[in-house]
């Protein structure tokens, strides 16, 4: 849902909360508002988003800890037991400044992604609430429907019984 089309629907509830309207129509037009259920998902996201979306999707599987194993595990043999002279002796800086580079890029993406999965999490709770209060108002609504019909009922019975 764009800025526009909330700012829209935001006057539309005020404009009918403001004016003498009756319960039923303010229902309705409740109801009728699509929009509020097109809230979840970003339409255009960016290319940073995807990334970071992808990337944190990644790097929380078993695929990425997996592979991360492997690959040291490869760098220290390779350094170790194959190459002579190694090009990474044992205390392994090159490997530290490559796996603190990796860890600089990465939590930051990964913080980004949150960030998006929390503002996703925030609007479809506003979602849920919205859909609730609807929800609540025509459950009253209804309640105070059954009351008018079993008080009218009872006046129909009283009507019956004293014309007998």
């Amino acid at each position: 849902m764009t800025k526009n089309e909330k700012h829209q629907l935001a006057k539309k509830i005020i404009r009918l909360t403001n004016e003498e309207v009756d319960e039923e129509h303010f229902i309705h037009q409740l109801l009728e508002e699509s929009t509020l259920y097109n809230i979840y998902e970003d339409d255009n996201p960016s290319f940073g988003r995807r990334a970071a979306d992808k990337l944190a999707r990644f790097a929380g599987s078993w695929a990425f800890v997996i592979s991360f194993a492997l690959f040291l595990t490869g760098w220290i043999m390779a350094n170790i037991l194959l190459l002579k002279p190694p090009f990474d002796p044992y205390p392994f800086i090159l490997l530290n400044l490559l796996l603190s580079c990796l860890s600089a890029l990465q939590a930051p993406l990964i913080m980004m992604s949150q960030n998006r999965q929390e503002e996703k999490d925030r609007k479809r709770s506003e979602g849920d609430y919205k859909i609730n209060l609807k929800s609540e108002i025509i459950i009253e609504d209804m309640h105070y429907k059954l009351d008018a019909i079993i008080a009218r009922q009872g006046e129909i019975l009283k009507y019956l019984s004293d014309k007998k």
